[in-house]
Order: structure tokens, then C-alpha cells, then sequence
């Protein structure tokens, strides 16, 4: 099995994950409300997903 001679620098580690990044999770305004929500989710103000009523939201 192949093992490696030397421990990987910091430096060299953080320049091979230097492009990984965490992404901003894309928006959408709700059709029946307009609140802002994440898509494909229910909308957390109104609880509607596909035009149905999926939660119930207490006020």
C-alpha cells in the first residue's frame, strides 16, 4: 500500500480546498404570499408548496 513520505503542508492543503466554498442557497418569491423562501421548499410564512397547503402556520 502506498503511504506518503512527508506530512502536507497547511499551506499546500489550503491551496488544493482554496475554490471549496460554501454557496448562497438560492430564493424565490412565494406565488401566493410573495414572502422570500428558499426554492423547492414550503414557504415559511403562508406554509404553501405547488399551490397546496402543505403546513399550517400558527400567527
Amino acid at each position: 500500500m502506498a503511504v506518503p513520505k512527508r506530512k502536507k503542508s497547511k499551506m499546500r492543503v489550503r491551496q488544493r480546498r482554496g475554490h471549496v466554498k460554501a454557496t448562497v442557497a438560492q430564493t424565490q418569491s412565494c406565488p401566493s404570499c410573495g414572502a422570500v423562501q428558499q426554492t423547492h421548499r414550503v414557504c415559511p410564512s403562508c406554509g404553501m408548496y405547488r399551490g397546496r397547503k402543505v403546513l399550517t402556520i400558527e400567527a
